[in-house]
């Protein structure tokens, strides 16, 4: 790859980072900004959190946005909405078996354009 970082090669991820910067402008909402600015890492640098984090973190209902990717070591005895850039398909399955919703970072924007009550996992 040479001095290309996967930020340059990813289509998907550039799209989903200006969208949430503009997001970020229109709504005066911080969080979106910081989620891009995580996101805009080398992929080296970008976050991976196991469901076990997420369940250690939060409480039944809570919203959870990961800059990174969810992966599905460890296990999830309560319900919470997760939004993330990606998951694994335990992580999904995990999150589903809980009572919870896993949704792409766009649809928690558009759900939830001020962040309000949205906490950042990573």
């Amino acid at each position: 790859m040479g001095t290309y970082s996967m930020y340059m090669v990813n289509p998907e991820l550039r799209r989903l980072i200006r969208f949430l910067r503009k997001k970020s402008r229109e709504h005066n909402a911080r969080i979106w900004k910081d989620l891009a600015e995580r996101l805009s890492k080398r992929s080296r640098a970008r976050i991976a959190v196991n469901v076990s984090k997420i369940n250690r973190y939060t409480k039944s209902g809570d919203v959870v946005a990961v800059p990174g990717k969810v992966l599905g070591a460890g296990f999830l005895d309560h319900p919470v909405t997760v939004a993330a850039f990606r998951f694994s398909k335990s992580a999904l399955e995990k999150i589903a078996q809980a009572g919870g919703k896993a949704v792409s970072l766009e649809q928690l924007v558009e759900e939830n354009p001020k962040g309000s009550n949205v906490r950042v996992i990573g």
